[in-house]
Formats: structure tokens, sequence, C-alpha cells
């Protein structure tokens, strides 16, 4: 089907995709924008996984400080090639990061990082808890596994709500700018500073 030139230009600004990819995207989904929307996320989703296995040596590092000054932040964020390091959505991405851990204080980067032993005393709290509470014995463990993704999303900065976007957590992000800039991108360390206390994360 014949797909006009501003059907393209709105799809985007909507999603950052190439024009082509637009125009590929409106036509499969036979010029339904929200369709097309989709349609692309998929296909950047699917390239962002093939993508995660490649190297990410370059990069840069970005600083957030809180207004008043008593938070400040400094977060390394990795990509695959200095060219992309420089470009303004690099750029926003890592400020965006920065800002994100000021405000919801992750401890760790990933689900995996979290130490065994953190996790099975977390378990055992809820497992007490429910069992106090009277909670039956075969939904207890439901129970705890429902208490463990949020702890996950409490404690590790990808698995977060995303603070400009509660409709999407911090790993839609990353996923979402790989499959624009076209290189993988990880978050590789961060510190947080909160004024009287030490670092937070090394």
């Amino acid at each position: 089907m014949e797909v006009s030139a501003s059907a393209v230009k709105e799809l985007r600004e909507k999603t950052g995709a190439g024009m082509m990819d637009c125009k590929k995207a409106l036509s499969e989904c036979s010029g339904d924008l929200e369709k097309a929307v989709g349609y692309l996320r998929q296909k950047g989703l699917a390239a962002a996984a093939k993508r995660a296995s490649r190297a990410a040596t370059d990069g840069a590092v970005g600083a957030y400080v809180h207004p008043g000054g008593k938070v400040g932040v400094l977060v390394e964020l990795n990509c695959e090639t200095d060219f992309v390091a420089r470009t303004t959505e690099f750029q926003n991405l890592i400020k965006d990061i920065a800002m994100q851990i000021a405000a919801a204080n992750p401890r760790y980067i990933r689900s995996e990082e979290v130490p065994h032993g953190e996790l099975e005393k977390e378990r055992e709290i809820y497992r007490q808890q429910a069992l106090e509470s009277g909670k039956p014995e075969k939904i207890v463990d439901k129970i705890v596994d429902g208490k463990m993704e949020r702890f996950y999303s409490e404690v590790c900065l990808l698995e977060q709500t995303f603070i400009k976007d509660p409709d999407r957590k911090v790993a839609d992000i990353l996923t979402e700018a790989v499959a624009r800039l076209g290189e993988n991108i990880q978050v590789k360390r961060f510190s947080r500073y909160h004024l009287g206390e030490g670092t937070m994360q090394e």
C-alpha cells in the first residue's frame, strides 16, 4: 500500500527509527500507526538482543548532582564506539541513568549481582511473614516469589521503574536505545554519594 510522507514523519518522531524502517512498518501494518509502533519495537528488541553479546568497551562517564548538593552520582555507561558515545542521545541517556540512581537509590545494576546470602535472607523473612499472617502453606511460595520481584525492582537499577516513564523499566530504556543507536549499551558501574554517608555502590 501507498504510505504518506506525513505518516512516515509522525512515526519517526514517535519512535526515532529510520525513514525506510518507518515506511516498511507502516506498509506491513496497513497504515495503522499504533501497530507500526509495536512492529518497530519488536524488531528493535530482537536486534538489541543480538547486539547484547558484542563488546562494549567505549562510552563515557556522566555525573549528576541533585539540586541542593546533597546527592551526587557518577555512572559509567559503555557502548561500542566513540562515535556513539559522543552523540547527544547517548549523553542524554547517561544523564537519565544518573538521575535515576540519584532518585531511586539502587544497590546493584542487575539481579544477578545480588549476593546469594542476601537473597536467602530476604526469602526467609518474606516466608515467615506469610506464615505468621496465616496464609496456607501451599500459596506461601507464590507470595514469596511476588515479594522477591518487588525486592529486585527496588534494589536493582535495571529492574526499577524509570522515573521519567512509570510504564517502563530502566532495562527497557536501555534496550530501546540499543535498537536506535545500533550498538550494545551497558551500565558498567556507578557510585552514589549522599552527604554524610559513604559510597553506596562501587
